[in-house]
């Protein structure tokens, strides 16, 4: 007899998928990535596919054979092939997470995997009309460990960041670490500008390992504009030109106000037309 629960209300059988011992769900015990589908094709995909197979080894998550060379791409292809995006332009989510049940202590290390896709208008990285009004979220400051430049399952920070952010009218929360350094944003990567010259914070204080980010300063560094991987405090904010933030799907936004501080985004647009001309590139 298959077992019933209760989901929104709802008689579920419990064998679904979706909830049967679910250790993402139950523990937030995996790892996801969200990759930007472009022309139809998966953008920065070796970046995305590294950082997940940095994150399998550190969880002990099993990596079968042949998993990042052929049934990963083979499934993201056969994702958006069903999918059929009108704009050719999309938002993925990978989810892996270790299978099976158990409590604390799982039964098994073997990774299952949950690929999901949504569409997006442009077919290319848009700047953001409007400058992005932040500040600083300091309620929870992140801690530095093993975990720390991953994008795990338990996003908890990021939602409590998030949730200051709209009660108080916000579009992003900028966080730090327990040093008192600015280390990226709920949902981004974090650049100051100053001078015409990049700063962004290092690995090693705690933010997550942005594909974007990296795409971002091997093209600066490709078109002779200066990046330096610095720890950044406030007041760093405070006397930067720009501020920018960078992830895989929305690619570059910049920041229009924090505080009283305003900011410009020239180097913004720049970047982003470099980013997106290195995309045709590719694609040509």
């Amino acid at each position: 007899m298959s077992k019933i629960v209760i989901y929104n209300g709802e008689l579920v059988n419990a064998e679904s998928p979706y909830l049967n011992d679910n250790r993402a769900f139950r523990y937030g015990d995996g790892l996801f990535e969200t990759i930007r589908i472009l022309s139809d094709k998966p953008h920065n995909i070796s970046a995305h596919l590294a950082r997940l197979k940095r994150g399998m080894e550190v969880l002990n998550l099993d990596i079968p054979a042949n998993f990042f060379e052929v049934e990963i791409p083979t499934a993201i292809h056969k994702c958006v092939k069903a999918n059929k995006l009108p704009t050719q332009s999309g938002k993925m989510r990978l989810e892996v997470f270790r299978d099976g049940g158990g409590t604390y202590w799982p039964e098994t290390d073997r990774p299952a995997y949950l690929i999901t896709l949504d569409e997006m208008p442009h077919n290319l990285f848009v700047v953001n009309s409007e400058g992005l009004k932040v500040d600083l979220y300091q309620d929870i400051k992140k801690t530095k460990n093993i975990l720390s430049n991953l994008k795990t399952a338990n996003g908890i920070l990021y939602v409590m960041a998030l949730n200051y952010a709209r009660r108080n009218s916000l579009e992003e929360a900028i966080l730090m670490n327990t040093e008192g350094n600015i280390i990226e944003s709920a949902q981004s990567n974090i650049f100051l500008v100053s001078n015409g010259v990049l700063y962004t914070p290092p690995l090693s204080d705690g933010c997550v390992g942005g594909t974007m980010r990296m795409k971002v300063i091997n093209t600066a560094l490709a078109n002779n504009v200066k990046v330096y991987e610095s720890s950044l405090t406030p007041q760093n904010m405070l006397i930067a030109d720009e501020v920018i933030l960078t992830n895989a799907i929305r690619g570059l936004q910049w920041v229009g106000q924090y505080k009283s501080k305003q900011y410009g985004n020239l180097i913004t647009r720049k970047l982003v037309a470099m980013v997106n001309e290195s995309i045709a590139e590719m694609v040509c």
